[in-house]
């Protein structure tokens, strides 16, 4: 197809936003779906996106329109999800469209991660379409969100589009703005081939299969493509479009988006990123491709089953072929045998994977706390990264520990700025800026201070905070403080030095590495205390006494006992003098004794859990 008939775009938008509902009204006035397949979320592919309602992968679409003026398009879309967490996903999608759809709630106005993707699609220089969605609601108010999209991000109103995604309502003129406003892709189809990899799959007789965008020339089945990387030969097995189902084609041309079968069963020969192009007429240079993220937060995944470490390992590496932003490693645990150590861009990010694990890939598994990673400065002028507290160099040879920070972006109505702040300040957050956001619907109320603290506008508030702090319930905190109102976007903001120190957990007289934290010293004590408590409910009861200690170094901050299991050895014992009773006594206390020093503590998963629910003071 003459690539001045396609467009390339995707829609970015906050969770909840309407943002798949509108894509299955696309699906549906183009006679991409039929009615009797249709069904809602027909993108979200998983169970998982289903019953969470969110969007976890990206998905891509080829799409017929045609125009008012009788012209035939291919409006290829690529779905992004809408959580912080995956962020990445939305970088990819980006990265291979020339335009984007902002889909706004018109009853929920502006939220963090409509700025924060707004603000990703600018630097990608893409032409922006503003979208005011569910405008059907009862509490809808479109003017007052038109004037936020107006004041915030400087479009015109004649710009903005109206819609509603769940009766169909102005889809059809989101569709011609598609095709009057997104620019055609610029690349030549009798260039080299330069074809973007932005996502992939594992299929057992396909091989690798990697859908791509070609920004230049043209590839067809049976052609043999090289990976620019790698240097890595192969065949073009298939050639195809998602119609959403994959559709073989015979061949694909610049400015399209498809997948191409490579046939490869190695995960690690085609990463994301890569860029393909014909053996026999090789491109000078590959595509720009991702800057790869770092992870933000570590946890172990360990088999429940020591024998099942292999299939653990062999599902990660196919789970990360299509979760880019997953890194793992090996690990040795003496409580849990072998594992992996994972690195993952949020909590939402690690749960899903684990989620995935098991579900996909019939696993058990056993996940330790979240940690973050430290940057430990040593005394001979090194520095260590540390991801785990068991990694944590002696005392002696440290010079100062720096800890991540986060820049946090707040929305929220302006009656909960009391509850944010006193949040924030328990989190060691530091106030950066507060600016009011004020639609053209409510221009005419009073601009008093305290009338708009009473929620008559939204408020963005900006914030320094250490990410170790978002790992204690904080997002949970900070919806059930403002009644769900609140929405927040963050950012890595670099390293600080702090004054941290190593909070050991010791069982029966051994550290469990496993439990271990590395915590703020002026939180060392309520976090060892709390800790203690809520281990001493999640181990069940042993044969012996089991002390449960927080310490730091060789001081011990807090102690709880689990009780011991009691067996009446007296029971039987019917007559006869006292010595007789205090006979068996003495045997079950040397027993006892003995079975102290031998007996192991198991640790139920609840226990690792524990350090998640910890409340900061």
């Amino acid at each position: 197809m003459d690539p001045e008939h396609i467009r390339n775009f995707c829609i970015i938008a906050h969770i909840d936003h309407g943002k798949s509902t509108l894509a299955d009204r696309f699906l549906e006035q183009t006679g991409t779906v039929s009615s009797q397949e249709m069904k809602a979320q027909f993108l979200d592919q998983m169970d998982l996106e289903r019953e969470r309602g969110i969007t976890i992968k990206g998905k891509a679409v080829s799409m017929p329109f045609r125009s008012k003026d009788g012209q035939d398009y291919q409006l290829n879309l690529i779905d992004t999800p809408g959580h912080v967490d995956f962020s990445y996903e939305v970088s990819r999608s980006l990265a291979a469209c020339e335009g984007a759809i902002l889909v706004v709630d018109a009853s929920q106005g502006i939220e963090a991660q409509t700025l924060a993707n707004s603000f990703l699609a600018m630097e990608a220089d893409l032409v922006l379409l503003p979208v005011i969605n569910k405008i059907d609601l009862p509490q809808a108010e479109p003017d007052k969100v038109a004037g936020e999209l107006t004041q915030v991000f400087g479009f015109s109103p004649d710009e903005i589009l109206f819609a509603s995604a769940k009766d169909g309502m102005g889809v059809g003129e989101i569709l011609q703005a598609i095709v009057d406003r997104v620019p055609p892709p610029r690349g030549r189809s009798d260039q080299p081939l330069r074809a973007l990899v932005f996502d992939s799959v594992y299929n057992p007789y396909k091989g690798i299969v990697a859908y791509v965008r070609l920004f230049e020339g043209a590839v067809s089945r049976n052609d043999r493509i090289l990976l620019m990387s790698t240097l890595k030969e192969t065949e073009a097995m298939e050639v195809g479009v998602f119609a959403p189902h994959p559709v073989r084609r015979d061949s694909l041309e610049a400015g399209q988006v498809g997948y191409i079968a490579t046939g490869l069963k190695d995960v690690r020969e085609c990463s994301v990123g890569e860029t393909f192009t014909l053996e026999e007429r090789q491109a000078l240079e590959p595509m720009p491709g991702y800057v790869p993220l770092k992870p933000m937060v570590f946890s172990g995944l360990y088999p429940a089953d020591g024998q099942e470490y292999r299939a653990l390992r062999a599902a990660l590496e196919k789970l990360q072929l299509n979760d880019a932003a997953l890194t793992f490693e090996p690990e040795n645990s003496l409580a849990l045998g072998f594992g992996l150590r994972c690195g993952f861009l949020g909590l939402l990010h690690m749960d899903i994977v684990q989620e995935r694990l098991e579900r996909e890939y019939g696993l058990d598994i056993v996940a330790t706390a979240p940690s973050v990673a430290y940057k430990v400065h040593m005394t001979d002028e090194t520095i260590v990264e540390v991801d785990t507290p068991s990694k944590l160099p002696p005392v002696a040879q440290i010079r100062e520990i720096q800890e991540p920070w986060l820049a946090i972006t707040i929305l929220t109505p302006g009656t909960y700025i009391g509850a944010i702040m006193e949040l924030m300040a328990a989190r060691r957050g530091e106030f950066r800026r507060m600016e009011y956001i004020q639609g053209e619907g409510s221009q005419e109320e009073s601009h008093d201070v305290d009338d708009e603290r009473d929620g008559g506008s939204r408020i963005m508030l900006e914030y320094q905070m250490p990410l170790a702090e978002m790992l204690a319930e904080f997002y949970n905190q900070l919806k059930s403080r403002t009644q769900g109102y609140a929405s927040l976007d963050y950012v890595l903001d670099g390293y600080r030095a702090g004054p941290l120190v190593k909070l050991d957990i010791l069982l029966n007289q051994e550290a469990v590495d496993e439990l271990s934290l590395i915590v703020h010293k002026d939180k060392a004590y309520a976090y060892g205390r709390t800790l203690a408590e809520k281990l001493r409910e999640a181990i069940p009861r042993q044969l012996f006494a089991v002390p449960i200690q927080a310490a730091i170094g060789s001081r011990i901050i807090a102690r709880e006992t689990v009780r011991p299991l009691r067996k009446d050895v007296l029971a039987k014992c019917y007559g006869g003098d006292v010595t007789r009773k205090r006979k068996l006594l003495e045997k079950q206390k040397e027993g006892k004794k003995r079975l102290k020093r031998v007996g192991k503590v198991e640790l139920p998963q609840e226990a690792f859990m524990a350090l998640l629910k910890l409340e900061s003071s």
